[in-house]
């Protein structure tokens, strides 16, 4: 016979506390990142992707890169919100794409 549901489900909310270990306009954090966004944002966007793990393409998708900097956040500890994480790639998407890209970098160097 089925169980009766007495309770709602909860959920834990994970908050970052972190920081991104860059600024947005921090182009001379690396040079050579901040030189292939500015004359290649997409190729960067694949690159970021494919050094983050995820397939490559996801820069090409409409949203992916919101998706990414989301689930890059979430991962890393970095506070944040979805709605600021949607702006920031709608409003900023160069230099917020040289962040993540710069962030990779970064969190890739940290772990080994």
């Amino acid at each position: 016979m089925a169980q009766t549901v007495t309770s709602q489900p909860t959920s834990i909310a994970v908050v970052g506390t972190n920081q991104w270990s860059t600024g947005v306009v921090s182009c001379c954090a690396d040079l050579p990142i901040c030189v292939l966004g500015t004359f290649c944002p997409l190729i960067l966007g694949c690159y970021a992707a494919d050094r983050y793990g995820e397939n490559p393409l996801l820069a090409v998708v409409p949203g992916g890169m919101t998706a990414m900097r989301t689930h890059m956040r979430l991962s890393y500890g970095i506070e944040g919100t979805l709605c600021n994480d949607a702006l920031m790639v709608c409003c900023c998407h160069v230099c917020e794409v040289c962040r993540m890209a710069r962030e990779v970098r970064i969190q890739t160097r940290a772990s080994h």
